[in-house]
């Protein structure tokens, strides 16, 4: 009935597995749970993960090359034996013990081509060096069904996604490539090609913050991916309000101005990021000034 996939690199997948076969069970499901290592570098992360083999259903493999989340996805739900995939990451855990449950309701219901559950985090104090990542995770993130249903293609986040193996296969990014904002990609695809979406309060708790400046980076890495990669589709603007600015602002010219005051206030902007209480507004206005500065 169902395919759990689960890409991890350098983080114990263990507890999640044991958490999501138990639900499994106890509903009395048929389910597969595969785990997919991208050549780890941390040995006792590894060693424990191993021991997913032992459990009933489960599955756990290690690749030689370091393929990336998006191909290592590909590559799982060519394995997969159901015609429905449930794809997490490693570093989350159900908020809800019927997590399961629910997403086979949906499944016998069978009106959509995607389930999105979405994400949480939880209440708790964070520490100083993860606090930019918990920040941009409450507040851009966290949100109710029926205000993502509102936008339902703006807001897909593939940790925690429930989609029909053909239209996974058919529009998941075909390439073995590290770089970020992949995931704006694939939901551009099922934007494009009309791919129903409905979201639902199924969440799951991200609990594998990144540091502040390892979240930063990746999320100015991702700006260059999704212009590179779509700023020439058909309907972008429609779809990507980062994408429609770039295209505005350098189309009229307006990216030299812009530019130039970026280039006096990015450190400014930075500091206010990275600080103990950071700006997501200082961080959409970095956004804008870097996306200018690109030729």
């Amino acid at each position: 009935m169902i395919s759990i996939l689960i890409p991890t690199y350098n983080h114990s997948a263990l507890s999640l597995v044991k958490e999501l076969s138990n639900q499994a069970q106890g509903i009395e499901i048929l389910y597969e749970i595969l785990v997919l290592d991208d050549c780890s570098t941390n040995k006792k992360i590894i060693e424990e993960n191993r021991s997913i083999n032992n459990l009933e259903n489960c599955s756990y493999t290690e690749s030689n090359i370091n393929n990336g989340r998006t191909f290592s996805r590909g590559i799982l739900a060519n394995n997969a034996k159901y015609e429905w995939l449930l794809f997490l990451d490693a570093d989350v855990i159900p908020k809800d013990i019927s997590f399961i449950e629910k997403y086979i309701n949906e499944i016998k219901d069978n009106s959509f081509d995607v389930i999105i559950g979405g994400c949480a985090y939880e209440n708790k104090k964070t520490q100083k060096n993860k606090v930019f990542r918990y920040t941009y995770g409450k507040k851009r993130e966290e949100k109710a069904a029926d205000l993502r249903n509102k936008f339902p293609h703006k807001n897909i986040l593939s940790g925690n996604i429930l989609i029909q193996k053909d239209i996974f296969l058919k529009y998941n990014y075909p390439y073995p490539n590290n770089i970020y904002g992949l995931d704006n990609y694939f939901a551009f695809q099922l934007f494009k090609n009309k791919v129903t979406i409905k979201h639902i309060d199924n969440p799951i708790y991200h609990l594998g913050l990144e540091d502040n400046e390892v979240f930063f980076n990746k999320s100015i890495n991702s700006i260059d991916s999704r212009i590179k990669l779509l700023k020439n589709e058909p309907g972008i603007n429609n779809f990507d309000s980062l994408i429609k600015n770039y295209n505005f602002f350098h189309k009229s010219k307006l990216n030299i101005i812009i530019s130039f005051l970026f280039r006096l206030s990015e450190p400014f902007l930075k500091k206010r990021i990275l600080s103990s209480k950071p700006s997501i507004l200082a961080f959409d206005l970095y956004r804008l000034g870097y996306i200018c500065n690109l030729k």
